[in-house]
C-alpha cells in the first residue's frame, strides 16, 4: 500500500521540454488544470501528495519520476540520462531529506531514468535504454542488493522506458504491449495485452486497489475493469506531448 506521493507543478518553460511525440507543443494552462485533476486522482486513491514549486530552469522537470526511486527502504537519486535534466535531482533531493527517508545516489558515469524501474514485490526491473545505460543499472542492482532487494534488467528495442510499454497491477497482472509480450523475463506474469494502437495506455499505474488510466483509451480502460480493478480516468494529453504518462508525474511510496 501507498501513503503518500511527491508531485512538481509544471512550469510555463515546460513547452520547451524534450519531445520525440510529433503531437506539437503543450498547452500550459490545460496542463496546469490537467496536473490538478491528477493531484486529486492520487488523493482519490488516499495519498497525501506533497508538491514541489515549479522550476523555469527546467522545462522537463514535472516528470519527477525518473528523478527518483522511492523503495520500502530507501530512497535512490538517479543520474538523468538527458544532460538538460540531471539537475532536477537537487530539489527532489532535499525533498526526500525532509522526509527523513535514508538515501543513495546513482553517480557519473552511470545513468538512470526511474521511468526504466518497474518495482514487482521486492524485485526491480530495469530498463536498459537510450536514459539508462548498464552502469547506472548496474549501481542500482548493488544498492537493492544492500538493502535485500533484487533486480534484473530488460534491455529495450523501441519505447522510451521501460514503463513506456508495462505497467505492473499486482495480482500477478502485467499490462504489456509490443516488445513485452514476447519478453523472457516476463513469462510468469499474467498479461494483459494492450492494443498497439491505445500502446499510450500500457502507462497505467496501480495505486491501492485502483488504476489510474490515461483517459480515451477505451479498449484498455474495459480491460483493466474487467480484470477486477476500479480505475480512474485522467486526462493527460498535455503531458503526452512531451512522452510523459502517468507514472512520470509523481512519485508514490
Amino acid at each position: 500500500m501507498f501513503t503518500k506521493a511527491i508531485v512538481k507543478t509544471p512550469c510555463q518553460n515546460m513547452v520547451n521540454g524534450i519531445s520525440a511525440a510529433g503531437l506539437g507543443k503543450p498547452d500550459y494552462k490545460l496542463a496546469l488544470k490537467q496536473h490538478n485533476n491528477y493531484i486529486h486522482a492520487l488523493k482519490e486513491c488516499g495519498l497525501k501528495v506533497m508538491v514541489l514549486d515549479p522550476d523555469e530552469n527546467f522545462p522537463d522537470s514535472t516528470f519527477i519520476e525518473d528523478t527518483c526511486l522511492i523503495t520500502p527502504r530507501c530512497a535512490i537519486i538517479t543520474n538523468p540520462g538527458a544532460a538538460s535534466r540531471k539537475d532536477e535531482t537537487i530539489s527532489v533531493l532535499k525533498a526526500v531529506k525532509e522526509l527523513g527517508l535514508s538515501v543513495e545516489h546513482i553517480q557519473s558515469p552511470g545513468t538512470l531514468d526511474a521511468g526504466d524501474i518497474m518495482m514487482v514485490k521486492n524485485h526491480y526491473f530495469t530498463g536498459l535504454s537510450e536514459r539508462t545505460n548498464i552502469d547506472g543499472a548496474s549501481q542500482l542492482n548493488t544498492i537493492l542488493t544492500t538493502y535485500g532487494y533484487t533486480s534484473s534488467f530488460i534491455k529495450l528495442e523501441s519505447v522510451l522506458h521501460l514503463k513506456t510499454g508495462i505497467s505492473y497491477l499486482e495480482n500477478n497482472n502485467l499490462l504489456a504491449f509490443g516488445e513485452f509480450l514476447t519478453q523472457p523475463e516476463l513469462k510468469s506474469f499474467n498479461i494483459l495485452e494492450v492494443a498497439l494502437n491505445e500502446s499510450y495506455a500500457a502507462n497505467s499505474v496501480w495505486i491501492n486497489g485502483k488504476v489510474l488510466v490515461p483517459k480515451e483509451f477505451f479498449k484498455t480502460a474495459e480491460m483493466i475493469k474487467n480484470a477486477g480493478y476500479q480505475i480512474i480516468e485522467v486526462d493527460v494529453s498535455e503531458f503526452r506531448k512531451l512522452d510523459g504518462g502517468l507514472s512520470c508525474l509523481s512519485l508514490r511510496f
